[in-house]
């Protein structure tokens, strides 16, 4: 168990009753900050600035809701628990909805406050002992660069063992950032060329006319610039192994002298007349359908077949979701240790809302989301605010396309209205899933919805 104590803010006018919870607070194992009022509180409020709050729903100036309110948007991880000496059943139901864990009647039940204070003590420590083991099996099930659970990439995995040593040519197809570089640097790294050269070139970043003379090379007066001769990536690689990634986006004239290149093991430079001989493994990489290229006519079938020799697929993330927990583990102790942050996890509010996107850009978006969640963070758990992908419709629902955008005399209200309801049609009426997509709290957004109609709208679907 660790030894750090969880913080508490106790917001309360009533002198007694705030030294009252101060005492009690600390003999449960927690850290106090007290303040005076509301204003004060919300003075303070920052990103970890407390675990727990206990706030007393009447104040003067500023009540309760209002500092629950303000703490969920300065710190959604810390959890608030509202008190009041005028308790009611409206006034209980008013807290929960606007996001309070609890609710509390003055003079408070000291067994219920302890098993409260309890809870959220055993739910941080639980946190803290999920991330370290997670990140320890994250360690544990590392492979050549990639970090999977799921059978479908042990499976994967076992594969690339299986084939390293033997396979000259290898086919890796998956859609974009699900780590087929990292497959085609597992093949090389687990085979006997490991110990020379593995080049990498994308084939849809060289421009034609310089990507013969790139891969296969030129001699001196083959063309205007041509000063010297100059070895292509196949003669880079000899002995080791050239990667070759968006293979199908390759132009008809470049699918020829590669497959004379396969077919022969040489090379002809540009310009030249005599071949140079090659021992290469080619890794080919694609998130195209090479099939379908093929049954087009924008690929060759000969090429297909010669690069097809052996296929390894790489699932997409939504495929294997068992992965997401610790691979964001690994994401989160790699960015926090870059960026000097004490950072521990992701609240449970964080965790579903990874877990609940489809993951359109799959390892490479998660990766690139939990970079920028750990870079603007200023708290020690990320919350589901941090971690919201930019685009706030999952993939495979209805979104608006660019050729589809708004009138421009529309008001920003109208526009407000429109993007609202649209993601409540993406989160099937759920207001809770919508108010974390907005970057909203759920009393913000009822009142959205309240003012622009839109219950009506959804058919009154529930919360």
């Amino acid at each position: 168990m660790s030894t750090e104590r969880p913080t508490l803010l106790i917001v309360d006018d009533e002198p007694g009753m705030r030294s009252l919870v101060e005492a009690f607070a600390r003999r449960e194992g927690f850290e106090v900050v007290g303040a005076g009022d509301g204003t004060q509180a919300m003075g303070w409020l920052r990103p970890g600035l407390a675990d727990l709050a206990i706030v007393d729903l009447r104040m003067p100036q500023v009540d309760g809701l209002e500092v629950l309110a303000a703490i969920r948007r300065a710190d959604p991880a810390c959890q608030t628990i509202l008190m009041t000496g005028y308790p009611s059943v409206d006034t209980a139901v008013q807290a929960v909805k606007a996001g309070a864990l609890d609710y509390l009647s003055k003079p408070f039940d000291a067994n219920r406050l302890r098993g409260l204070l309890a809870g959220v003590r055993d739910e941080l420590e639980k946190r803290r002992a999920v991330l370290t083991a997670e990140t320890a099996i994250a360690r544990r099930l590392e492979f050549c660069g990639m970090i999977a659970r799921s059978p479908v990439m042990q499976e994967l995995f076992a594969t690339i063992r299986r084939v390293a040593h033997h396979a000259r040519t290898v086919l890796v197809t998956g859609e974009t950032g699900t780590g087929k570089e990292l497959v085609a640097a597992a093949l090389h790294r687990l085979g006997p060329r490991a110990s020379r050269r593995m080049v990498s070139v994308n084939c849809s970043a060289i421009p034609e006319p310089l990507f013969e003379s790139e891969v296969f090379g030129h001699v001196r007066g083959a063309f205007t610039g041509a000063a010297t001769d100059k070895a292509g990536l196949f003669e880079a690689a000899h002995r080791g192994t050239l990667a070759l990634d968006e293979i199908g986006e390759l132009a008809p004239s470049m699918q020829a002298k590669l497959l004379r290149t396969l077919e022969t093991g040489e090379v002809l430079r540009v310009g030249g007349t005599t071949p140079t001989a090659v021992d290469v493994r080619v890794v080919a990489m694609t998130n195209r359908d090479l099939r379908e290229q093929v049954a087009d006519g924008r690929f060759r079938s000969d090429l297909f077949y010669r690069l097809d020799v052996m296929r390894l697929v790489v699932p997409p993330l939504r495929e294997r979701m068992e992965d997401v927990p610790y691979l964001t583990a690994a994401f989160v102790q790699e960015f926090a240790a870059r960026f000097g942050k004490d950072i521990r996890g992701l609240t449970r509010a964080g965790e579903q809302a990874l877990l609940d996107w489809t993951w359109p850009g799959n390892v490479r978006e998660l990766r690139n989301i939990i970079e920028r969640a750990c870079l603007v963070a200023d708290g020690v758990y990320l919350t589901d605010r941090e971690v919201v992908p930019q685009d706030p419709t999952p993939a495979g629902d209805a979104a608006p396309r660019r050729g589809t955008e708004r009138p421009v005399d529309h008001t920003l209200a109208d526009l407000e209205r429109d993007h609202i309801a649209q993601v409540l049609e993406a989160c099937d009426g759920n207001k809770a899933r919508a108010a974390r997509r907005l970057g909203l709290d759920r009393r913000s957004l009822y009142r959205r919805i309240e003012r622009y109609g839109l219950d009506q709208a959804q058919g009154g679907r529930p919360a």
